[in-house]
This record gives C-alpha cells, sequence and structure tokens, in this order.
C-alpha cells in the first residue's frame, strides 16, 4: 500500500474519481492529501477543497497550490511533501470508463518523483474493493516490481492477481535477435513465457502473442487495476514513461498504476 498519497482535485467528478482511487490504494495508517492548483491562492479553492473532502467523506489534508498548470503544480507539491503515490483521474474526453489524461497532465507526470495512479472514469461510482489486480510481466526487473507491488496490493481484499505477458516479434527485433518464423516458433515463444508465468507463485499467468499496448489495454477489461513498472532508463528513481505505459495512460480500460523506475544497481 501507499503511505503518503497526493490527489490533484478540480471540482469535477474527475477528481473524484482519484479520490476514490487513492482511498483504496492508502495505507490504513497512511497520509491522504487532496490539492487543487490554480493560478492564485484563494478562498474559493479552499472552499472547493473542502466541499470535495465532505462529498468524499475521507480523512485528508487539503492543500492550494499556485502554479501555472495542474500538471506542473502536482508535480511540485509531490516532491514537497515526499509523497509516495501522485494520484489524478481522467479528463473529461474519451469512452466511458478508459484512463484519458490532458497533454499537459501527462507531460507532468512523465519524470514524477513517485507512483502515479490514474482513475478511469466513472470509478467512484464503483464504491467495491479492488478485487483483481492485473500486471503488465514480462520478466524484467521493472515487471518484477510491479509484481511485487501487486502482491502488496492485493492482501487487504485478497485480490487475485493475474500477470499477462505479451509476446510480441518486434521485442526481439529490437533486442537484437533474430525473429522466429510465423508458425510454430511463435507458438514455442508463448509456450516459453507461459511456463515462466506458471511458475510464479499465487499468480494467474496468461501468455498470448500480439501488439504489447493493445493487448494490455484489452486486458483491462478483465481487472480492476493494472499495475505496469517505468521503463529502466532516465533520471534515478523518476517515472518514465515508456511507449507502452504512455498508450495505457490514453486507452486502458482500467484504473492504471504506474511505477517509478527502479535504483541503479552496482
Amino acid at each position: 500500500m501507499f503511505r503518503n498519497v497526493l490527489v490533484g482535485v478540480d471540482g469535477s467528478s474527475n477528481g473524484r474519481d482519484g479520490i476514490a482511487l487513492a482511498s483504496r490504494l492508502l495505507d490504513q495508517s497512511g497520509k491522504l492529501t487532496l490539492a487543487h492548483v490554480s493560478a492564485k491562492q484563494d478562498a474559493a479553492a479552499v472552499k472547493l477543497l473542502e466541499d470535495e473532502r465532505a462529498a468524499a467523506g475521507v480523512e485528508a489534508e487539503i492543500v492550494s497550490v499556485r502554479a501555472s498548470s495542474p500538471g506542473a503544480g502536482l508535480h511540485q507539491r509531490a516532491e514537497e511533501q515526499a509523497a509516495d503515490l501522485l494520484v489524478v483521474g481522467s479528463c473529461g474526453r474519451g469512452a466511458f470508463g478508459r484512463v484519458m489524461i490532458g497533454d499537459d497532465t501527462r507531460a507532468a507526470l512523465n519524470g514524477a518523483p513517485c507512483a502515479v495512479a490514474i482513475g478511469a472514469r466513472g470509478y467512484s461510482a464503483q464504491p467495491t474493493p479492488i478485487a483483481k489486480i492485473g500486471v503488465a510481466y514480462n520478466g524484467s526487473p521493472e515487471s518484477a516490481a510491479a509484481l511485487a507491488k501487486a502482491r502488496e496490493l492485493a492482501v487487504p481484499t485478497s485480490a487475485t492477481i493475474i500477470a499477462l505477458e505479451v509476446v510480441s516479434i518486434p521485442t526481439y527485433a529490437y533486442a537484437g535477435v533474430v525473429a522466429p518464423t510465423p508458425g510454430a516458433g511463435i507458438d514455442a515463444m508463448v509456450a516459453e513465457a507461459q511456463q515462466g508465468l506458471d511458475e510464479l507463485e499465487g499468480v494467474e499467468g496468461r501468455a498470448v502473442y500480439g501488439l504489447p499496448t493493445e493487448e494490455l489495454a484489452e486486458f483491462g477489461d478483465e481487472v480492476d487495476l493494472l499495475v505496469v513498472g517505468s521503463r529502466s532508463y532516465g533520471p534515478v528513481r523518476r517515472l518514465v514513461l515508456g511507449s507502452t505505459s504512455d498508450y495505457l495512460e490514453r486507452h486502458a480500460r482500467c484504473s492504471l498504476l504506474v511505477l517509478p523506475r527502479l535504483p541503479e544497481r552496482e
């Protein structure tokens, strides 16, 4: 779970989706902070925060942040309070239930000092606990960290963990490995991935062949929360969006949790 959670609130249903998701990811003894970002700090911003806190029925600190953009303000505030999770809601565009954030917010989240969660549209209307947690898994240290976090989040509600590994020829080509021929070669790749997933204790694992972005987005239909790791390069311990997490921020069919990159290994 997370112990120091910051939520961006704007007075809309999207902000309430963020609060609802944050409440489910917050440790029982953790600290929740609701932040509203605007060009000026005034009584109206404080009143908005007080109203949203009361409507959500949560115990939380409130803070009005002055910044040129919501994304920049939330990024700044997350650093100031050493948050371990920043939560935002989807923007008003896109299909119902999909994750969708604006370009300004997305740009600021890339490089965030902590994990980032995005509540799917309409999440606040679903008060049930998180019952199924999906993990984007490929055997990398980043995906192993995502699985470890999923295990931790699953404990309070005894949630089911489902790991999906997407095998794709482009992945092999990028790594400089000769791509297998269609047919039996692809079947062998999927079978090998499935064998590795079957060895994960307490996890329902499934390997498929396809495009990682599309398969993981569709996977969101099966789970309440999808956990992915940050790509393995960029500023130390910062969240750096790769092509997959970038795509999921726009097309995931469930709430999304993106973890910051791992520290450099000696």
